[in-house]
């Protein structure tokens, strides 16, 4: 039992690593939001497991880690990851595609949702170059499913 919960904590500790890592500025750009991805899959697989307040917890070790003010990045990915539990059921029906449009809408709803509140305690203005990493989240989706998906099934995690 412990060993099924620790493949999801890694999990996410990879993804907080992945978004974090530093990458020359005209890649960086571009980086996808691996912290949501990573929470979309297990919620959407195991949602009495990873839910809200996973999303929260994982939130503030975003932004710690970043360094942003406490509380931006665990309330965009709590307020995403409870759409996502929220309609679990039919979000699993959909195919991969149709999910990663979907992961797609969320990348650009977490990234408004971190904006604004950034805009509202700061002084930044919007950017379009901001919503790159939806693009690439969209597009990462199909491998990291795959991917999570395999890891789920070899280690038996249900």
């Amino acid at each position: 039992m412990r060993k099924r919960n620790l493949v999801i904590w890694i999990s996410l500790l990879v993804s907080l690593v992945l978004q974090i890592v530093p990458l020359p500025i005209q890649i960086d750009l571009y980086r996808p939001d691996w912290v949501l991805v990573v929470l979309a899959y297990w919620s959407m697989a195991l949602p009495h497991r990873v839910n809200v307040g996973v999303a929260f917890i994982t939130g503030i070790a975003m932004d710690v880690l970043v360094g942003t003010t406490l509380g931006i990045h665990s309330l965009g990915l709590s307020i995403c990851v409870y759409v996502l539990v929220a309609n679990y059921q039919r979000l699993r029906n959909y195919s991969v595609w149709q999910q990663a449009i979907i992961i797609g809408l969320l990348s650009a709803l977490y990234h408004l949702l971190t904006f604004w509140v950034q805009h509202l305690l700061t002084d930044i203005y919007f950017q379009l170059d901001y919503l790159w990493p939806v693009l690439t989240s969209t597009v990462l989706w199909p491998w990291l499913f795959w991917l999570l998906r395999r890891t789920r099934r070899q280690f038996s995690i249900a």
